[in-house]
């Protein structure tokens, strides 16, 4: 019987072959040769690869027997995604492998900064002995504040608490409670940057904190503050830190990440008061192993045809025909509730309506999961990984099934509760050959529109005249209106409206539409 082939295109340690086991015939090439890779790749089943290798679509449609692109770490930007999806090929990567790495990067950073350990090197390298310039700061009864309490951040708190500091942290997203059993204390971003004297970033990058610490942020912090961005570049806004070192409203800054890397001539490697790594948070022997051990047992379960939790696309495992279709569904579902809810989630019910309430659906509640969560963080979520967040975080999940659905066939229905007792309800069906996503409900408005991967919604009372001076902002921005649909409770009540367009609504553009239109809410969703 011949042995599935297993392609490992860069140099992983000898326990990723280990963990791979003697059912496969492994065979080696260098990825970052094109010219290699593409006649290797031709008969593989499955391909582990680290960064240097390119997984577009080019190299997919060579392999013609690969199921398994096995990222041995957490990012993707090597792999097409999409090509691979389409083409029914899953990817894996090693989410959770560089978490440890990178949070003890983050406390050498502050360590490094307190005490001015690199200019002092430095110094003494050139034959001066610099005691009374260097001196620095103790850590211990100092407040540190954690921008961003999630996995990364939560590790660097526990660890920061053995220095005998406070910890304060902001995050919208997670519940005073639960930061309170870490000896964490939850604040607004006001209050942190105003009484910290060590400030950690550990946010995703999205378009809500790309340049969260500028400027502005800058102005209200004491002087005395350093600021450490092991995270992602950009959140922290690169010039408006140079300017507040330079200007004394800042003491130091360690920093890891760059908004355009490689990054080799900021003007911030001139200041001795920043201490800088050229994006080291993975950059660990154990990081590295534990990431190709990790994805050598996906590969074994993608072949040996198992869902494999770490998939970072939904193609590949076993699941009943009536259950595959609403994986995508539930994730969807998820995405969109997390999106309009208006703060913290403390739980989040998910149940399965109709044919498919016959099933074992228990993977669509770790869909939903993986929907509200890929909302919420910038690191890939996984089947695996999104109940350990919730568990982090404290946010209670249910299920629940019934053989009965009214109108369609399936219908999954996923709610979100929040902290101030808020909740969103959300429901959607599959329908037609190809398993078209449709929302059938919204918080009681029966709807009847398509998931797409650019949506908005918008709540507000229903007047003549709203939808007009809606499409009119919409024109002026450039963005088409692919559908719409509108639901009220009465004339004069509420309503609601749900849009697809053909491209991404920027925030100015909706606070545009809810301020013109007088909305209750307004919210952008993007799928893509």
């Amino acid at each position: 019987m011949t042995k599935p082939v297993v392609l490992i295109a860069e140099e992983l340690s000898p326990a990723t072959v280990e963990a791979l086991g003697p059912d496969f015939e492994i065979r080696y090439c260098d990825g970052a040769n094109r010219e290699e890779l593409l006649p290797a790749i031709s008969d593989a089943d499955a391909i582990l690869i680290r960064s240097a290798t390119k997984v577009d679509a080019e190299a997919i449609t060579a392999a013609s027997n690969l199921k398994v692109v096995a990222r041995a770490g957490v990012g993707l930007d090597n792999v097409d995604v999409k090509a691979a999806t389409e083409a029914g090929v899953m990817v894996v990567n090693a989410p959770t492998s560089n978490i440890l790495s990178a949070a003890e990067l983050a406390v050498a950073l502050l360590l490094a900064s307190a005490r001015n350990v690199v200019p002092a090197n430095e110094a003494l390298r050139g034959g001066e002995w610099k005691r009374s310039k260097y001196s620095g700061v103790e850590l211990a009864d100092k407040v540190v504040g954690v921008v961003g309490l999630g996995r990364i951040g939560v590790l660097v708190a526990q660890r920061l608490s053995a220095f005998g500091t406070q910890l304060i942290a902001y995050d919208p997203y997670v519940q005073p409670a639960r930061a309170a059993q870490l000896g964490v204390r939850m604040v607004d971003l006001d209050e942190l940057l105003a009484t910290s004297d060590f400030i950690t970033v550990h946010l995703p990058k999205t378009p809500e904190t790309v340049g969260l610490i500028g400027d502005e942020a800058l102005h209200k912090v004491k002087p005395e503050v350093r600021i450490i961005n092991a995270a992602r570049g950009g959140i922290v806004d690169e010039a408006a830190l140079y300017d507040a070192l330079v200007d004394g409203r800042v003491a130091g800054a360690g920093l890891d990440v760059y908004a355009s890397e490689p990054c080799t001539d900021s003007p911030l490697f001139q200041l001795d008061t920043v201490v800088a790594t050229p994006h080291l948070g993975a950059s660990t022997d154990e990081a590295q192993e534990k990431a190709g051990v990790s994805v050598a047992r996906s590969v074994r379960q993608a072949l040996g045809g198992e869902l494999v939790p770490d998939a970072v696309n939904v193609q590949g495992g076993v699941l009943a025909e009536q259950v595959r279709p609403l994986l995508p569904l539930a994730e969807q579902l998820g995405a969109i509730a997390c999106r309009l809810s208006d703060s913290a989630i403390e739980r989040v019910d998910v149940a399965v309506e109709g044919e498919a309430a016959g099933e074992d659906v228990r993977i669509l509640e770790l869909s939903a999961l993986k929907g509200v969560f890929g909302q919420l963080v910038d690191d890939p979520v996984s089947y695996v990984n999104a109940p350990v967040m919730a568990k982090a975080r404290g946010v209670e999940v249910h299920l629940s099934t019934t053989a009965e659905s009214a109108d369609h066939r399936s219908v999954v229905t996923v709610r979100t509760t929040q902290v101030d007792g808020g909740q969103v309800t959300i429901a959607g069906t599959v329908v037609g050959p190809r398993a078209e996503a449709r929302l059938v409900q919204i918080d009681g408005f029966d709807v009847e529109v398509a998931i797409t991967d650019h949506m908005a919604f918008l709540g507000y009372l229903d007047r003549p005249g709203v939808v007009g001076r809606l499409g009119q902002i919409l024109g002026d921005a450039g963005i088409n209106i692919a559908g719409m649909q509108v639901g009220r409770t009465d004339a004069g009540g509420r309503a609601l409206t749900v849009l697809t367009v053909d491209s991404a609504v920027p925030t100015d553009t909706m606070d545009t539409i809810v301020a013109e239109i007088g909305a209750g809410f307004g919210r952008a969703v993007d799928l893509g």
